[in-house]
C-alpha cells in the first residue's frame, strides 16, 4: 500500500468541492441527468498530468461544460475528465487505470476505480452508481455519499434546533461570567464554562455549513437562520482568549491565534472537560482550582462599547492593565493612554458606565 502522498497535485478542500456539487449548479444537473439515465457514470474533477498518467484510451477534446454534453458522454463505458474549474470537459469514454496498490474498501469496478483514482491523483472523482442510484465524491481518502436535498434540509433543522439550545446556554453563561467581572468575583469555572458553550456552538455551527454548503441553491433560509444565530461568537471566543491567555502583558495577535487554533483542534471528548480549556489559556487546570479568582483584561467589556476598535483596546489595556482599573478610571485618565482622543474616552467611559 502507498503510504506517502507527495507525488499527488494540491487538494482542494471538502467544502469547496461540495459547493460544486451542489443543487442549482450546472455540475450538480449533468449528475442528476445520470442518476435519472440509469446509466451510471465517473467523473474526475481535474485534469492534471497525476491524472493524464493513468487513463487509457479514450476520446480527447476539448469542450464547454454542459449537463446534457455530460449526460450523454457518461453513457460510454469510460470516465468523464473535466478540466479543474470544471468549465471544459477535456477527455471521454477513458479507461482509468491506477495501482492497483491503493487499497479499496470497494467493491464495484466503477467505485474502486474511482477511489484509487482519487487516492493517487489526489484529485476528487466522483462515481454515480447505475444499480444503487446513488452518487458518491471520493476525496483525500474519504468517501462521500450525496444526499437528496430533503435528506439534508431534515438534518440541517435538528441540526438548527441543537443550535438554538446550544445559543442560550451560552447567553446564559455569557450574562452570568459578564456580571462576575463587573464586580469583581469571576473564577476559572466561570471562564472555563463560557468558553466551553462558545466552542460547542461553533463546532456545531462549521458542521451545519458543510450541510449548508452542499445544499447550494436550497439553504437560504437556512444561512440566515444560523448567521443570526451564530451572532459575533467567533469574536466572542477571541475577546475571552485575550481577557484571560496568561501573558505578562498585552497577549500578542500570535499567541491569540495559537491558542484559538488549539482550542479548535481538541477533540470533541477534551472539550467537555474544563481542564482541558484551562490549559489551552494556562489557566489552573485541576479540578479544585476551577474556583480560583481571576481578572479580566478588559478585552470583553470593551467590545460592548458601540464602534470601539480592537486598536483602541490594546492601547488601553496596555495603560490600564485590568478591567475594574479601566471601569474606575475618569475620562481625563482614559484620554491618558496613547491614541485615545478626550472624545473617544468620553465615548468608552460612559459606554462602560451604561453596561455595567
Amino acid at each position: 500500500m502507498h503510504g506517502g502522498r507527495g507525488d499527488r497535485v494540491a487538494c482542494v478542500t471538502l467544502r469547496e468541492i461540495l459547493a460544486k456539487l451542489s443543487p442549482g449548479t450546472p455540475l450538480r444537473d449533468g449528475l442528476e441527468r445520470i442518476q435519472r439515465g440509469r446509466s451510471g457514470g465517473l467523473i474526475v474533477l481535474g485534469d492534471p498530468p497525476e491524472v493524464t498518467k493513468i487513463c487509457d484510451g479514450g476520446v480527447t477534446f476539448d469542450a464547454p461544460f454542459s449537463p446534457t454534453l455530460l449526460r450523454e458522454l457518461s453513457k460510454m463505458d469510460g470516465a468523464v475528465i473535466l478540466s479543474a474549474d470544471g468549465s471544459r470537459i477535456t477527455r471521454a469514454n477513458v479507461q482509468l487505470v491506477p495501482s492497483p496498490e491503493y487499497v479499496t474498501v470497494e467493491s464495484g469496478t466503477r467505485h474502486r476505480a474511482a477511489e484509487r483514482t482519487a487516492l493517487q491523483t489526489g484529485v476528487p472523482v466522483v462515481s454515480v452508481s447505475a444499480s444503487m442510484n446513488t452518487v458518491t465524491l471520493y476525496h483525500d481518502g474519504t468517501r462521500h455519499r450525496l444526499k437528496e436535498s430533503a435528506v439534508l434540509i431534515a438534518r440541517a433543522n435538528q441540526a438548527l434546533s441543537t443550535i438554538e439550545r446550544y445559543r442560550q446556554r451560552l447567553d446564559m453563561a455569557n450574562q452570568r461570567l459578564f456580571v462576575a467581572e463587573m464586580n469583581g468575583y469571576a473564577t476559572v469555572g466561570d471562564v472555563v464554562g463560557t468558553l466551553q458553550r462558545q466552542m460547542m456552538l461553533e463546532r456545531a455551527a462549521m458542521d451545519l455549513d458543510l450541510t449548508i454548503v452542499e445544499l447550494g441553491s436550497d439553504a437560504r433560509q437556512l444561512i440566515l437562520q444560523l448567521t443570526e444565530l451564530e451572532g459575533s461568537n467567533a469574536t466572542d471566543i477571541e475577546m475571552l482568549v485575550r481577557d484571560y491567555i496568561a501573558a505578562d502583558t498585552v497577549p500578542t495577535d500570535e499567541q491569540v491565534t495559537r491558542a484559538v487554533r488549539a482550542l479548535e483542534a481538541l477533540p470533541d471528548a477534551e472539550l467537555l472537560h474544563s481542564s482541558a480549556l484551562a490549559r489551552q489559556l494556562g489557566l489552573p487546570a485541576s479540578e479544585e482550582n476551577l474556583m480560583q479568582s481571576v481578572v479580566p483584561r478588559g478585552y470583553r467589556a470593551l467590545s460592548r462599547v458601540p464602534r470601539v476598535q480592537k486598536f483602541l483596546m490594546d492601547h488601553i489595556v496596555s495603560a490600564f492593565g485590568e478591567l475594574p482599573t479601566i471601569v474606575s478610571a475618569t475620562p481625563e485618565e482614559l484620554a491618558s493612554a496613547d491614541h485615545v482622543s478626550g472624545l473617544w474616552a468620553r465615548h468608552i467611559a460612559e459606554g462602560l458606565r451604561r453596561i455595567s
